[in-house]
Protein backbone atom coordinates (compact mmCIF):
# COMPACT_ATOMS: atom_id res chain seq x y z
CA UNK A 1 0.00 0.00 0.00
CA UNK A 2 1.54 3.20 -1.02
CA UNK A 3 2.48 5.60 2.18
CA UNK A 4 0.10 8.58 1.43
CA UNK A 5 -2.72 6.26 1.08
CA UNK A 6 -1.99 4.56 4.24
CA UNK A 7 -1.15 7.79 5.94
CA UNK A 8 -4.65 8.92 4.74
CA UNK A 9 -6.25 5.70 6.34
CA UNK A 10 -4.68 6.13 9.20
CA UNK A 11 -5.64 9.65 9.97
CA UNK A 12 -9.48 8.66 9.44
CA UNK A 13 -9.04 5.90 12.04
CA UNK A 14 -8.14 8.94 14.54
CA UNK A 15 -11.65 10.42 14.08
CA UNK A 16 -13.73 7.30 12.85
CA UNK A 17 -14.06 5.01 15.24
CA UNK A 18 -15.98 1.43 15.48
CA UNK A 19 -19.59 1.96 16.88
CA UNK A 20 -21.24 -0.13 19.28
CA UNK A 21 -24.02 -2.66 17.56
CA UNK A 22 -26.57 -1.35 20.30
CA UNK A 23 -26.04 2.09 18.71
CA UNK A 24 -27.13 0.89 15.44
CA UNK A 25 -31.28 1.19 15.86
CA UNK A 26 -30.57 4.55 17.86
CA UNK A 27 -28.37 5.89 14.57
CA UNK A 28 -31.21 4.67 11.98
CA UNK A 29 -33.79 6.90 14.17
CA UNK A 30 -31.63 9.71 14.06
CA UNK A 31 -31.11 9.64 10.45
CA UNK A 32 -34.71 8.86 9.80
CA UNK A 33 -35.43 12.04 11.97
CA UNK A 34 -33.36 13.97 10.04
CA UNK A 35 -34.89 12.96 7.05
CA UNK A 36 -38.22 14.03 8.21
CA UNK A 37 -36.71 17.32 9.14
CA UNK A 38 -35.00 18.11 5.82
CA UNK A 39 -38.68 17.70 4.51
CA UNK A 40 -39.84 20.75 6.47
CA UNK A 41 -36.68 23.05 6.64
CA UNK A 42 -33.24 22.90 5.61
CA UNK A 43 -31.95 24.21 8.70
CA UNK A 44 -33.58 21.66 10.80
CA UNK A 45 -32.43 19.01 8.82
CA UNK A 46 -28.63 20.32 8.93
CA UNK A 47 -29.46 20.28 12.77
CA UNK A 48 -30.72 16.66 12.68
CA UNK A 49 -27.33 15.59 10.77
CA UNK A 50 -25.39 17.07 13.94
CA UNK A 51 -27.49 14.96 15.97
CA UNK A 52 -27.32 12.18 14.23
CA UNK A 53 -23.33 12.32 13.99
CA UNK A 54 -23.53 13.16 17.29
CA UNK A 55 -25.38 9.49 18.36
CA UNK A 56 -22.42 7.44 16.27
CA UNK A 57 -20.13 9.31 18.37
CA UNK A 58 -21.77 8.46 21.29
CA UNK A 59 -21.88 4.75 20.55
CA UNK A 60 -18.13 4.85 19.25
CA UNK A 61 -16.31 1.63 20.42
CA UNK A 62 -12.82 2.18 20.18
CA UNK A 63 -9.44 -0.35 20.45
CA UNK A 64 -7.74 -0.01 24.01
CA UNK A 65 -4.68 -0.99 24.69
CA UNK A 66 -4.95 -2.51 28.72
CA UNK A 67 -2.26 -2.84 30.97
CA UNK A 68 -0.89 -6.61 31.37
CA UNK A 69 1.34 -6.25 34.65
CA UNK A 70 -0.63 -8.68 37.50
CA UNK A 71 -2.84 -7.29 39.66
CA UNK A 72 -3.62 -4.11 37.50
CA UNK A 73 -6.91 -2.43 38.33
CA UNK A 74 -8.27 0.01 35.48
CA UNK A 75 -11.29 2.54 35.09
CA UNK A 76 -14.34 0.86 33.59
CA UNK A 77 -15.46 3.94 31.88
CA UNK A 78 -14.13 6.93 30.29
CA UNK A 79 -14.68 10.05 32.14
CA UNK A 80 -14.01 12.27 35.38
CA UNK A 81 -13.06 10.98 38.84
CA UNK A 82 -15.75 12.61 40.77
CA UNK A 83 -15.63 10.93 43.99
CA UNK A 84 -13.07 8.82 46.23
CA UNK A 85 -14.64 7.63 49.42
CA UNK A 86 -14.95 4.73 52.00
CA UNK A 87 -19.16 3.10 51.49
CA UNK A 88 -20.50 -0.07 51.77
CA UNK A 89 -21.17 -1.82 48.28
CA UNK A 90 -24.88 -2.59 47.45
CA UNK A 91 -26.51 -4.73 50.12
CA UNK A 92 -27.79 -7.14 46.72
CA UNK A 93 -24.58 -8.10 45.90
CA UNK A 94 -23.81 -10.15 48.69
CA UNK A 95 -21.10 -8.87 49.57
CA UNK A 96 -19.24 -7.91 53.66
CA UNK A 97 -21.03 -4.75 55.12
CA UNK A 98 -17.88 -3.08 55.56
CA UNK A 99 -16.85 0.22 54.06
CA UNK A 100 -14.19 0.22 51.17
CA UNK A 101 -12.50 2.73 49.07
CA UNK A 102 -15.48 3.53 45.86
CA UNK A 103 -14.07 5.29 43.29
CA UNK A 104 -16.91 7.12 41.47
CA UNK A 105 -16.24 7.93 37.85
CA UNK A 106 -18.80 10.19 36.13
CA UNK A 107 -19.55 10.17 32.18
CA UNK A 108 -20.88 13.00 30.23
CA UNK A 109 -22.74 12.28 27.04
CA UNK A 110 -19.46 13.28 25.08
CA UNK A 111 -17.45 10.52 26.74
CA UNK A 112 -17.30 6.56 24.92
CA UNK A 113 -19.89 4.68 27.35
CA UNK A 114 -18.52 1.14 26.65
CA UNK A 115 -17.65 -0.12 30.16
CA UNK A 116 -14.82 -2.70 30.54
CA UNK A 117 -14.26 -4.82 33.44
CA UNK A 118 -11.73 -3.46 35.62
CA UNK A 119 -10.10 -6.66 36.34
CA UNK A 120 -9.75 -10.62 36.00
CA UNK A 121 -12.16 -12.50 37.61
CA UNK A 122 -15.19 -14.71 37.91
CA UNK A 123 -18.54 -13.12 38.04
CA UNK A 124 -20.38 -14.32 41.60
CA UNK A 125 -23.55 -12.20 41.15
CA UNK A 126 -24.94 -9.57 38.94
CA UNK A 127 -27.73 -7.65 40.54
CA UNK A 128 -30.35 -5.23 38.82
CA UNK A 129 -32.06 -2.50 41.44
CA UNK A 130 -34.50 0.06 40.16
CA UNK A 131 -34.17 3.64 41.54
CA UNK A 132 -34.39 7.54 40.62
CA UNK A 133 -32.80 9.52 37.64
CA UNK A 134 -30.76 12.34 39.99
CA UNK A 135 -27.83 13.47 38.09
CA UNK A 136 -24.75 11.09 38.27
CA UNK A 137 -22.30 13.83 39.90
CA UNK A 138 -24.19 14.03 43.36
CA UNK A 139 -22.90 11.59 46.23
CA UNK A 140 -26.67 10.19 46.51
CA UNK A 141 -26.75 8.72 42.85
CA UNK A 142 -24.79 5.51 44.05
CA UNK A 143 -27.60 4.95 46.85
CA UNK A 144 -30.51 6.67 45.13
CA UNK A 145 -30.83 5.74 41.34
CA UNK A 146 -31.26 3.03 39.47
CA UNK A 147 -28.19 0.65 39.18
CA UNK A 148 -26.63 -2.41 38.36
CA UNK A 149 -23.61 -3.97 40.02
CA UNK A 150 -21.32 -7.14 38.96
CA UNK A 151 -19.42 -8.84 41.81
CA UNK A 152 -16.07 -10.20 40.89
CA UNK A 153 -14.05 -12.93 42.68
CA UNK A 154 -10.54 -12.27 41.64
CA UNK A 155 -7.79 -14.80 41.62
CA UNK A 156 -6.46 -14.48 44.87
CA UNK A 157 -10.32 -14.57 46.62
CA UNK A 158 -10.37 -10.88 47.13
CA UNK A 159 -13.71 -9.56 46.13
CA UNK A 160 -14.56 -5.88 43.55
CA UNK A 161 -17.06 -4.43 42.94
CA UNK A 162 -18.18 -3.00 40.17
CA UNK A 163 -21.79 -0.74 39.46
CA UNK A 164 -23.15 1.20 36.62
CA UNK A 165 -25.30 3.55 37.93
CA UNK A 166 -28.21 5.18 35.86
CA UNK A 167 -27.94 9.27 35.49
CA UNK A 168 -30.78 12.35 34.63
CA UNK A 169 -30.13 11.53 31.33
CA UNK A 170 -29.39 7.97 31.13
CA UNK A 171 -32.46 5.98 31.00
CA UNK A 172 -31.35 2.58 30.28
CA UNK A 173 -28.45 -0.06 31.39
CA UNK A 174 -27.14 -2.58 29.47
CA UNK A 175 -25.14 -5.75 31.21
CA UNK A 176 -23.78 -7.98 28.81
CA UNK A 177 -22.42 -10.45 31.07
CA UNK A 178 -23.92 -13.25 33.75
CA UNK A 179 -23.17 -14.95 37.01
CA UNK A 180 -20.49 -17.67 36.23
CA UNK A 181 -18.62 -15.48 33.43
CA UNK A 182 -15.38 -15.36 33.70
CA UNK A 183 -13.79 -12.03 32.40
CA UNK A 184 -10.13 -10.59 31.68
CA UNK A 185 -8.79 -6.96 32.50
CA UNK A 186 -10.52 -4.49 29.78
CA UNK A 187 -13.43 -6.97 28.53
CA UNK A 188 -16.61 -5.52 27.39
CA UNK A 189 -19.70 -5.93 29.76
CA UNK A 190 -22.15 -3.10 29.48
CA UNK A 191 -23.12 0.34 28.99
CA UNK A 192 -25.34 3.02 29.82
CA UNK A 193 -27.41 5.02 27.80
CA UNK A 194 -26.63 8.37 28.04
CA UNK A 195 -24.91 10.28 30.28
CA UNK A 196 -24.40 8.48 33.72
CA UNK A 197 -21.74 6.91 36.25
CA UNK A 198 -19.49 3.65 37.02
CA UNK A 199 -18.34 3.15 40.68
CA UNK A 200 -15.69 0.47 41.55
CA UNK A 201 -15.83 -0.94 45.31
CA UNK A 202 -11.91 -1.61 45.30
CA UNK A 203 -10.84 -4.82 47.43
CA UNK A 204 -10.18 -4.14 51.64
CA UNK A 205 -6.60 -2.56 51.83
CA UNK A 206 -6.14 -1.31 48.27
CA UNK A 207 -4.83 2.43 47.91
CA UNK A 208 -6.33 4.48 44.74
CA UNK A 209 -3.79 5.79 42.54
CA UNK A 210 -6.41 8.30 40.68
CA UNK A 211 -7.14 11.43 42.22
CA UNK A 212 -10.94 13.54 42.19
CA UNK A 213 -10.91 15.71 38.71
CA UNK A 214 -8.30 13.15 36.94
CA UNK A 215 -9.46 11.71 33.28
CA UNK A 216 -10.37 8.70 32.97
CA UNK A 217 -9.61 5.86 29.62
CA UNK A 218 -11.59 2.86 30.35
CA UNK A 219 -9.66 -0.73 30.17
CA UNK A 220 -6.45 2.19 29.90
CA UNK A 221 -5.87 4.35 32.96
CA UNK A 222 -5.29 2.08 35.98
CA UNK A 223 -7.05 3.06 39.03
CA UNK A 224 -5.04 1.23 41.38
CA UNK A 225 -3.01 -2.19 42.25
CA UNK A 226 -3.40 -5.14 44.23
CA UNK A 227 -0.39 -5.97 46.60
CA UNK A 228 0.56 -9.03 44.40
CA UNK A 229 3.34 -10.58 46.81
CA UNK A 230 0.32 -10.45 49.66
CA UNK A 231 -1.28 -12.33 47.56
CA UNK A 232 0.93 -15.37 46.52
CA UNK A 233 2.01 -15.54 49.87
CA UNK A 234 -1.43 -16.15 50.97
CA UNK A 235 -1.94 -18.60 48.05
CA UNK A 236 1.23 -20.41 49.46
CA UNK A 237 0.15 -20.66 52.74
CA UNK A 238 -3.34 -22.40 51.82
Amino acid sequence: MPASRKDALNLLSTFIKPMHPEGKRFVAIFAAGTVGLFLVASVLGWIGVGLTIWCYYFFRDPHRVTPTRPGVIVSPADGIVSLIEPAVPPAELGMADTPLTRISVFMSVFDCHVNRSPIAGEITSVAYRPGKFVSASLDKASTDNERNGVCLRLAGGQELAVVQIAGLVARRIVCFVKQGDRLSTGDRFGLIRFGSRLDVYLPPDVAPLVAVGQTMIAGETVLAELDMAGTEGADADE
